[in-house]
């Protein structure tokens, strides 16, 4: 079925990133996806049919998380038919390995068990293997556990396998750390990125092998991942991460490669929702965070205190990456909360290597749908704010990404000191419907358009004098659907002070 709504409408122009053109005649539109209304039970086989235990298994928790609205993974663990099934087959966990937060000397390795347990991983090194953990999955915990993987070496790869309460869990083979170089050392690294797959796309056999082929260092996933409009029901929104980790093609794709997530209205709440949504409260907002801080390996989630949030900032390799949290704090008129702008205009000063890739979950422009939830609509004053401290400090190499509006879409965002901001929509993951027309009419500072499932990746090359990024937008099939390159001096502002 995936292979029959690919549909195409691409605007490819020169790579010299100073200009657009308009396309001379307009691109037809394909059919949209017309997916029936499939329960989550249904959705586990939609992309092949799974052994029927594992169904079995699936349909048991799914029961007991959507029996009630604080229905946690430890009542999963306390289900006598869950737990029969585990027993009957050897199942030892529900989901992962996952990992996250790579550095040169390591990372951290994310696991759910079937029940209450202890969790080591055991690391290749030198020929012998090293232990890490255990740690402890418990009930308080949401049954997981994060092992912290270091003392690693720099760009080396290193298979890994895990063990829960001793016994090795069956793992993809291809499961491995690749570990970047360090600093000082110059260097060229991959890094993969989308919105939207909105629990369907992340059972794409097809893209998912896609982006593991390209051996990324890392994948950004920053908005509509895994829960669907699951509001206040917290066993909903922990069984939409169950089937996330009962799909194949997510565990083969999350035991190779560093995973780093977001999330934008429908993790959140539902579409659209923000901040504390009517008839909700603070409670509410808290307990969401927490199943998501309890199903992802993010180096950090927003404050780390009772503010909340799930913004973070990370380094991979020679690229600083920035995720923002457009939900938790958004009101009107103020799309990230005071505090959260004064750790962004922060953490923008503080970098140090050549690109920053910068995520918002929505559009950074206003070009698509008249910016319907775009920065422009909800708090065109802090966009400016943002725009200009990075303008006024010459801050190099900002690459800005978003989603959002199903469809890949990519846009200059032209300022009055002559510079170019460059955004990249790669919202296509999963394309259960896509959203407006590939193209904006009219629009001369569209880069590419294109409705079909698709990844967006940079790949930064800083041993250059003047280090280039070059980004690709790729096919399901693994195909280069649209290049760009854009060196550094290029994605520097002429502002009033140097860095």
């Amino acid at each position: 079925m995936h292979r029959l709504f690919m549909g195409l409408v691409v605007l490819s122009l020169a790579a010299a990133a100073t200009a657009a053109e308009s396309p001379s005649k307009a691109a037809k539109r394909p059919a949209e996806q017309q997916l029936p209304r499939l329960s989550s039970p249904q959705l586990l086989n939609h992309w092949g049919l799974q052994p029927d235990h594992v169904q079995r298994l699936f349909e048991a928790c799914y029961r007991v998380l959507a029996a009630h609205p604080a229905a946690t993974f430890g009542d999963v663990a306390a289900d006598a038919a869950v737990q029969r099934l585990c027993e009957e087959h050897g199942i030892r966990h529900l989901g992962g390995p996952l990992l996250g937060d790579v550095t040169p000397a390591g990372a951290k390795i994310w696991l759910r068990t079937c029940r209450p347990a202890q969790v080591e991983v055991r690391v290749a090194v030198d020929g012998s293997e090293r232990v890490f953990g255990p740690v402890a999955s418990t009930v308080d915990s949401d049954l997981a556990a994060v092992v912290p993987v270091s003392g690693l070496k720099p760009g080396t790869r290193y298979p890994y396998r895990v063990l829960v309460d001793g016994a090795r869990l069956a793992a993809p083979a291809h499961a491995a750390i690749a570990t970047p170089l360090a600093e000082p050392n110059p260097a060229s690294v991959r890094i993969a990125f989308g919105t939207c797959s909105h629990r369907f796309g992340l059972g794409n056999q097809r893209q998912a092998e896609a982006i593991r082929g390209r051996q990324p260092a890392a994948m950004l996933l920053y908005g509509d991942v895994a829960v669907q409009d699951r509001n206040n029901h917290l066993g909903l929104h922990r069984a939409d991460y169950l089937l996330r980790d009962f799909f194949p093609a997510w565990q083969g794709l999350a035991a190779a490669v560093p995973v780093y997530a977001g999330w934008d209205d429908h993790d959140y709440f539902d579409n659209d929702k923000y901040g504390i949504p009517k008839g909700y409260t603070p409670i509410d907002r808290a307990g969401v965070r927490d199943v998501f801080r309890r199903s992802w390996s993010n180096p950090s989630y927003g404050f780390g205190d009772e503010r909340g949030g799930v913004f973070f900032r990370a380094r991979i390799g020679p690229c600083d990456v920035i995720v923002t949290d457009g939900r938790s704090f958004r009101e009107k008129g103020d799309f990230l909360g005071r505090d959260q702008m004064q750790w962004l205009e922060a953490q923008l000063l503080d970098c140090r290597g050549p690109f920053i890739i910068l995520a918002s979950s929505t559009m950074w422009s206003d070009y698509v749908s008249n910016g319907k939830d775009s920065w422009g609509v909800y708090d065109p004053e802090g966009r400016e704010r943002v725009f200009r401290l990075i303008e006024k400090n010459r801050i190099g190499g900002v690459l800005l990404i978003s989603g959002d509006r199903h469809g890949a879409r990519g846009f200059r965002i032209p300022r009055p000191s002559q510079f170019n901001f460059y955004e990249f929509e790669p919202a296509s993951l999963g394309g259960i419907t896509w959203g407006p027309k590939a193209l904006v009419p009219g629009c001369a500072e569209q880069l590419f358009g294109y409705l079909g499932y698709a990844f967006g990746e940079f790949t930064i090359d800083a041993r250059l004098p003047d280090p280039t990024v070059t980004f690709r937008l790729i096919g399901e099939d693994g195909g280069v659907i649209y290049e760009l390159t854009l060196s550094r001096s290029q994605l520097t502002p002429k502002g009033e002070t140097g860095r």
